[in-house]
């Protein structure tokens, strides 16, 4: 059959099973859009702006399981891309970019919008692609797919000129032939004496604890995690990216570990005498000082990628490959154990700092975020999709907001995006249009993509919007007070009248002030059809504890002044 390269896109996506695609027309990428008309199956959602388009797709990926797909045109279109690409490539989430190109006789020239994407992405793309041939455009297009979503998944950019979109190839057929490439190899097995071998270490610890990473819910090993963890009984601690990989209230999870983790997690991480690293890639944020990281402690580490063994933390057995897999070969090796004194200690070390929990203060006429998160999470199913900007609230809501479902937890985490939380909610809708979404942002944050308000109003979905308003960019004011003198330097900040924002773009609006009123501000938004803005007015000043400073070790945390819950704020 005859097709045009544009058409050609369209019918690859179609074998793909892509079911929504995120996009903003321009030059360069006309003649896709002049053909996605005669492709019904696939819904297209415009953004406002190239990046929110990115993030909706990147949310859509998180919660759906599948790859995401965005698109912009050449130039400023496929710049805008960039931050949703790397904020993707940090956090290793399956998505293929499709940029356009101009006519390829011009590149080189300085063109009108063009720019060399490829070469701009190409440190932050698990791999990217100029096409220029309309031949090239399908197996380039089914390698982009299988890349993204093979081994580590990752971020893939194909940049396609525009000549290529518009030539026709006369007897067009779609070749489903199974792609082998060559120096590509994304499947290891670890040896099964490495198997043994961390068997008899897991089976011989006396204070082990189990780092819980992205890579259990990237592998879909939430089952087989959760049998490693009964059968060996040990203690877990997750990473931001980590949550949901098994519920918040199984009582094997002691909560999050790191920078702003629970003290009693990570006090059990330096005194453990075994850490086993599933999934994840210790990053400065969970170690802290590199010196003094469990130094005590054995380290297994269960990881996709090669790389990630042994770059950060020296570890004493490396099972590469995939976590399903090799937890599958290595759960009848573990032996079962009770651990009871271990998990005697981590308890008692918890029961001694939740008592200092923000959220149990009596109302005092102060409002906390924590308090707002909280309520959110109490009066939400426990289903319900959230997702979070990047800054106080994110730690709040990562601290306080008790995920018990795999894929319903979706953040920023390597790269720390302000604008993520809007836009990765609407595409967390489209994924699981069923269930309840909740973004929950900082005023900092929500204004950078605020204009995607429109894309909620023109696509009709419901998703409700969390503003923990606090009049300052919040992270980094605490980092002021900390470490800076209090030298509040471009840190507070004016919004706009977040209620009337909401209204102007058709949405309701709603102000809390108070802490009796968040919970009536929450079942309203629920209760409502359309989605909702709730503006919540907080505690300027609250910080977020614990804390470990920037290059300390990681039992060296800054905790909440006890007068905060001994004393009433306002006396």
């Amino acid at each position: 059959m005859k097709r045009s390269g544009a058409q050609i896109i369209w019918e690859c996506l179609v074998k793909e099973n892509i079911k929504v695609i995120f996009g903003y027309p321009g030059g360069a990428n006309l003649p896709i859009y002049d053909a996605m008309r005669g492709y019904p199956q696939i819904h297209h959602v415009l953004p406002r702006h190239e990046q929110g388009g990115g993030h909706m797709a990147d949310g859509y990926a998180r919660v759906s399981g599948k790859v995401g797909v965005a698109m912009g045109t050449s130039g400023p279109g496929a710049t805008n891309l960039v931050t949703a690409i790397a904020t993707a490539h940090m956090d290793s989430i399956p998505m293929v970019f499709i940029t356009a190109q101009v006519t390829s006789k011009l590149i080189g020239y300085d063109a009108f919008q063009e720019t060399d994407v490829t070469g701009i992405t190409l440190p932050i793309t698990k791999h990217n692609y100029l096409v220029t041939d309309v031949y090239d455009i399908m197996p380039t297009l089914r390698e982009a797919f299988y890349i993204a979503k093979s081994g580590r998944p990752g971020p893939v950019l194909v940049d396609i000129t525009k000549d290529a979109q518009q030539a026709f190839i006369e007897d067009w057929e779609y070749d489903d032939t199974p792609i082998h490439l060559k120096g590509y190899r994304p499947d290891f097995t670890p040896a099964l004496a490495s198997i043994k071998e961390a068997a008899a270490l897991i089976n011989s610890a006396k204070k082990p604890v189990i780092l819980a990473g992205h890579g259990i819910l990237m592998g879909n090993a939430m089952k087989e995690f959760k049998e490693f963890a009964e059968k060996a009984h040990a203690p877990i601690a997750m990473t931001l990216l980590g949550m949901g990989a098994i519920s918040a209230h199984h009582p094997l999870n002691m909560g999050m570990m790191g920078m702003h983790g629970e003290s009693w997690v990570n006090h059990a991480i330096q005194d453990a005498d075994l850490i086993l690293a599933f999934g994840m890639r210790f990053d400065d944020r969970v170690t802290g000082n590199l010196n003094n990281y469990a130094k005590n402690a054995k380290k297994i580490h269960i990881e996709i990628d090669p790389s990630e063994v042994n770059k950060n933390v020296k570890v004493d057995v490396g099972l590469i490959g995939n976590i399903k897999e090799i937890l599958t070969q290595l759960n009848p090796f573990v032996e079962k154990n009770d651990r009871k004194e271990w998990l005697k200690v981590i308890s008692d070390m918890k029961g001694e700092t939740a008592v200092r929990d923000i959220v149990n203060l009596p109302d005092n006429g102060h409002l906390y975020a924590a308090q707002v998160v909280n309520d959110i999470r109490r009066l939400a199913p426990k289903n319900t999709v959230i997702t979070t900007d990047v800054g106080q609230h994110q730690m709040w809501t990562a601290q306080y907001f008790k995920v018990e479902d795999a894929h319903t937890w979706v953040t920023s985490g390597g790269l720390g995006t302000m604008g993520f939380g809007l836009p990765s909610a609407i595409g967390a809708k489209f994924a699981s249009p069923e269930s309840e979404v909740w973004t929950v942002c900082g005023d900092g944050g929500f204004q950078m993509t605020a204009a995607e308000l429109s894309t909620i109003a023109q696509e009709e979905i419901k998703v409700n919007i969390a503003i923990i308003n606090n009049g300052f960019l919040g992270m980094v004011r605490q980092w002021q007070e900390f470490f800076y003198d209090k030298n509040y330097a471009s840190t507070p900040m004016k919004s706009p009248d977040f209620v009337k924002l909401a209204e102007a773009h058709g949405l309701k609006g709603i102000r809390v002030t108070k802490r009796s009123e968040v919970e009536a501000a929450i079942k309203e938004a629920q209760a409502h059809p359309g989605s909702v803005v709730i503006d919540f007015k907080v505690e300027q000043e609250d910080s977020v504890y614990p804390m470990v400073p920037a290059g300390a070790s990681l039992h060296e945390m800054i905790r909440r002044p006890s007068s905060i819950v001994e004393t009433p704020l306002d006396e």
